[in-house]
């Protein structure tokens, strides 16, 4: 076996409970996303946007793009709560419609994201796929702890009623499916 894919096997197998062939996957695409500063200030855009200010909360609409150090959130509608304890403090984001985040040359694409401040954690569900270069992995369900740095998939967003509502499986039919480059001798 090649020595760089037996670290990133060993690696997996260390990091997560699970097979190690998908959560490699996992790790290697998470890096960027996981490594990301949750206490930078938040810059947002949107054609709409829409203060709700007894409920503390802000609708973005319409090409929404969010970012913070680095990391980039872009989708047709976003829910920003916050909370008014004599300064705004942003709470969770809650987006939806072809969510994208990126961060460098990683990218996570999905029907819904959470962004939980107070947790550090981001919930996408709902068809979702990672890409890092030629490198794919896709399933039903993505949780990235910026905390720790780990994440993990799995193949079906059932378990993920409260990012969507609802339960279901992905095209992939239930499992984590994916594709990694080998390096070339």
């Amino acid at each position: 076996m090649h020595k760089t894919l037996r670290n990133a096997a060993q690696s997996a197998l260390l990091g997560f409970a699970v097979t190690a062939a998908a959560l490699g996957g996992m790790q290697l695409h998470a890096q960027a996303i996981a490594s990301h500063n949750s206490n930078a200030p938040v810059n947002y855009a949107a054609d709409r946007i829409e203060l709700q200010d007894r409920q503390n909360r802000v609708v973005l609409s319409g090409n929404v793009d969010i970012t913070q150090a680095g990391l980039r959130v872009q989708a047709a509608r976003t829910l920003v709560n916050y909370s008014d304890a004599g300064s705004l403090s942003i709470q969770r984001i809650t987006a939806t419609g072809g969510v994208r985040v990126t961060r460098g040359s990683e990218s996570a694409s999905g029907d819904v994201a959470v962004y939980d401040f107070g947790r550090r954690i981001i919930t996408m569900a709902g068809n979702v796929r990672l890409r890092r270069g030629t490198d794919t992995l896709n399933g039903g369900r993505l949780v990235i702890d910026l905390r720790t740095g780990v994440s993990s998939v799995d193949g079906r967003a059932s378990g993920s009623s409260s990012v969507t509502g609802e339960t279901g499986t992905t095209t992939s039919g239930g499992r984590v499916t994916g594709s990694f480059t080998v390096p070339q001798d």
